[in-house]
């Protein structure tokens, strides 16, 4: 059997005694001291049942179960339905994911340019009814609600008021990277709304 010496001297410290906290501490963390019964500690440590010391130990056990109920009881956790619309920042004050230094460059293409900007990529299709189309369903997809996706709405539509519910989906977003490496990249990517 081993004597948990953190444990022993944590109990030292609240006040059992050194013989009683070495029985305590004996295959024993302190949260399995704080599980045991009356009974339990005093089997362990020796004494009868009653005894003014056992009753002395049990209180510091006690106190220090109540302790750590308090501590877990007292988080805070705010959901997001709990918070005010004024509590939220907007404008100036809101972060955009967009100006950080990590984040690529990313802008929607304008529907009448997407055909222009995607015919290098050979996306044009020929349709049951002999018609081209843009196959844009082939392109890889960003979710709608992708940070970057979602500050590029907010910028679009502080700028328009007439735009209709849901005109986000299948729009293509246009990304350039630059890196010191691998020089600049354009990539594309369909907005969706689920995988």
């Amino acid at each position: 059997m081993a004597v948990k010496s953190s444990t022993k001297k944590r109990l030292i410290e609240l006040g059992v005694t050194e013989e009683h906290a070495h029985k305590l501490a004996d295959d024993a963390n302190m949260d399995a001291i704080k599980r045991m019964t009356v009974e339990e500690v005093a089997k362990k440590v020796g004494l009868e049942s009653g005894a003014s010391e056992l009753e002395n130990i049990m209180g510091i056990i006690r106190e220090q179960a109540a302790s750590r109920r308090r501590s877990r009881s007292g988080r805070i956790t705010i959901s997001r339905t709990a918070l005010l619309d004024e509590d939220i920042p907007v404008g100036e004050d809101r972060f955009n994911v967009l100006n950080h230094q990590l984040v690529p460059h990313h802008s929607l293409v304008p529907e009448e340019d997407e055909e222009s900007e995607l015919s290098p990529w050979g996306l044009m299709e020929t349709g049951d009814n002999g018609e081209d189309r843009l196959a844009k369903e082939l392109l890889p997809k960003i979710l709608i609600t992708d940070p970057s996706v979602q500050a590029l709405k907010e910028m679009e539509e502080a700028d328009r008021a007439d735009l209709p519910a849901g005109w986000l989906k299948n729009r293509v977003v246009k990304i350039y990277r630059y890196s010191r490496s691998a020089g600049a990249s354009t990539a594309y990517r369909l907005i969706v709304e689920s995988n």
